[in-house]
C-alpha cells in the first residue's frame, strides 16, 4: 500500500495508542461511538447560526472547527485501520457508486433524491 496522508495518520495513531496503552480501548464499538461525539460536537458550532453566520464564521470559530474536524478525520482513520478498512479504495468506490446514483444531467441543481 502506497503511503499517504490517511495511512500516514494511522500509523502515528497506532504509535500514539501503543505508547499510552491505550489500544485496549481503541475497539470499533469505542471507536465509533467516539466518533459520533466528536461529530456531535463539530454540529454544535453551527448550532443556532443562521445560514449566512454559518458560512462567515470567526477567526475564533474557524479554529475551533478545525479541531472538530480533525478530531473527526482521526478517529475516523483509527477506526478504519482497527477494522482493516482501506478508507482511501472505500472513499473512492463510494464516489464511483455515488456518481452512478446521482448523474450530473438528472440531479444537477437540485437537492431531492434521485431514483434512477
Amino acid at each position: 500500500m502506497p503511503d499517504t496522508l490517511i495511512t500516514s495518520l494511522q500509523q502515528a495513531q497506532r504509535d500514539f495508542a501503543r505508547e499510552r496503552d491505550w489500544e485496549q480501548f481503541h475497539t470499533p464499538k469505542n471507536l465509533a461511538m467516539a466518533l459520533t461525539v466528536e461529530a456531535a460536537e463539530l454540529q454544535e458550532i453551527f448550532q443556532w447560526l443562521r445560514p449566512d453566520e454559518s458560512a462567515a464564521l470567526t477567526s475564533a470559530q474557524r479554529q475551533h472547527l478545525g479541531e472538530e474536524l480533525a478530531d473527526v478525520l482521526l478517529y475516523l482513520c483509527r477506526l478504519a485501520d482497527v477494522c482493516a478498512v482501506d478508507l482511501a479504495s472505500a472513499a473512492w468506490d463510494k464516489l464511483r457508486k455515488n456518481a452512478e446514483k446521482y448523474p450530473a444531467d438528472k440531479v444537477r441543481g437540485s437537492a431531492r433524491r434521485h431514483d434512477g
